[in-house]
C-alpha cells in the first residue's frame, strides 16, 4: 500500500526520531531535507559530517530505519552527494 506525501513524511520523520539519539550520543545529528518518489535526502550534522563510518551509519541504520517505517522507500542519499 502507497502512502501520501503526508503519510509518507510523517514515517520518515519518525524514523529519523528512532536514529537521532544514537547520533546525538556521538555529537552529530541527521536531517530530513526532501522525499521524491522512492528516495529520501538527507542532511548530517554535527559530528557525523566528517566521520569515516557516517556512510556505513547512513547505509545500515538510517537507510534501514527508514525502509521499516516507510516500504516504498528505495533508497536514502546524504545531499553532500554521495549516492550508495
Amino acid at each position: 500500500m502507497k502512502m501520501n506525501p503526508e503519510e509518507l513524511k510523517e514515517n520518515v520523520e519518525n524514523a529519523l526520531q528512532e536514529i537521532r539519539p544514537y547520533l546525538e550520543a556521538d555529537g552529530g545529528n541527521i536531517s530530513l531535507v526532501e522525499i521524491t518518489e522512492d528516495t529520501v535526502s538527507v542532511q548530517l550534522e554535527g559530528a557525523c559530517l566528517g566521520c569515516s563510518v557516517n556512510q556505513m551509519t547512513l547505509k545500515n541504520g538510517v537507510e534501514a530505519t527508514i525502509i521499516k517505517h516507510a516500504p516504498q522507500i528505495k533508497r536514502v542519499i546524504e545531499i553532500s552527494g554521495i549516492k550508495f
